[in-house]
Parts: C-alpha cells; structure tokens; sequence
C-alpha cells in the first residue's frame, strides 16, 4: 500500500477526473447520472486521507472525510462524496436542485505529522497559515481543520481556540491541556465555475 507523504501533485487530466468522480457519485446517488468507476491509474489508487467539501453559494453546504490513509484516493472520493452530500449531520440531504448548483472541492491529504512543541505559548508561531492543515487530540478526542480554513480563522491562536472547541474541550484547552498537535498539507482540487 502506498501512502502519500506529500501532496501528490496531480496531473489537470487526474484532478479532473477526480473531480468528476466525486460529481458522478452524489449525482448516481439522485438518480441523475450512471455509476461511476474509479479508474485504473496508480495515482488514484495510492492511500490517503481525502475530505470533499461542498460548497453553495460560496458557503459550506457538507464536508465529510477522512485523516487516515484507509482507502485509495479514487475510492475515498466516491464514498466521501456521498457522505457529504447525503450524511453530514449539519444539513438535510442534498436535493437535485441543489446537486446542479453545488461547487465540490476535494482536499487529498498528505501523511500527518507530529509537531514538537515544549510550551503551548509556542504553538501558535510553529503553524503555517493557509498551508498547514491541523489535528489537535485530546486523547481520544480530535479535532481537525483544513488549510483552508485559516481564511476564515486567520489568527493562530483563535485557530486553536476554535480546534479546542471543535474537540469538544474548553477554548483554552490547547494551552491548558497539553494536546498532541499534528500537521499536515493537501492538494485542493476545485471545479471550475
């Protein structure tokens, strides 16, 4: 099994075909369009964590997937792309109208790593904003944000405070509660308008 320990930097024709992939899933999945097939390129079959996210109007309309390299690329966006559309917890079921409006955005991570850090007020100045993507664990509770999240939460330490939350902790609790932080980037593939 290969894992991706950096983003894997795809071809326009392999993030394309990603792309369609994940809009053929949501839309067999209304009824709309034929099933898909993960190609047969290496590429798509390597392991990572993949998170698809759908957007509408610009705003979030379901994000759903996975830190761990379970699964190759290609598989993951399929199964992440109807999770997204059909079983995020936040939003009702999308509907065909919705499908013809939607903009997907696929995040295809690269291996996490772990962040050394010795006093939490250091923390803040060793993330990259807007490059690094990151998993705060408490234990067995983890929370993660996308890279892209930082355009929203600019700021490193509301960035963590926010993270803590996410975790269901306290907004402190990345200063008060000594959390295993890791890192790590993506390749953000998003259709075209």
């Amino acid at each position: 099994m290969a894992i991706l320990d950096q983003p894997a930097g795809f071809t326009d024709e392999q993030a394309q075909a990603l792309l369609n992939m994940a809009r053929g899933s949501i839309g067999h999945r209304l009824g709309l369009t034929p099933p898909v097939q993960p190609p047969d390129d290496p590429a798509m079959q390597r392991h990572a964590g993949v998170f698809v996210t759908l957007l509408l109007a610009n705003k979030l309309r379901g994000c759903i997937g996975t830190l761990e390299p379970v699964d190759g690329i290609a598989d993951a966006v399929i199964r992440n792309s109807v999770a997204a559309a059909f079983s995020d917890h936040r939003f009702a079921p999308l509907t065909a109208e919705e499908y013809k409006q939607i903009t997907i955005e696929l995040s295809i991570l690269s291996a996490p790593r772990s962040l050394s850090y010795d006093t939490p007020e250091e923390l803040p100045g060793l993330l990259r904003p807007g490059i690094d993507g990151v998993i705060l664990a408490f234990g067995s509770r983890r929370a993660t944000f996308l890279p892209q999240v930082w355009q929203q939460l600019p700021d490193a330490a509301m960035f963590l405070r926010q993270l803590s939350i996410k975790a269901g902790r306290e907004p402190s609790a990345w200063r008060s509660m000594n959390p295993e932080v890791f890192i790590y980037q993506v390749d953000k593939l998003v259709e075209s308008p």
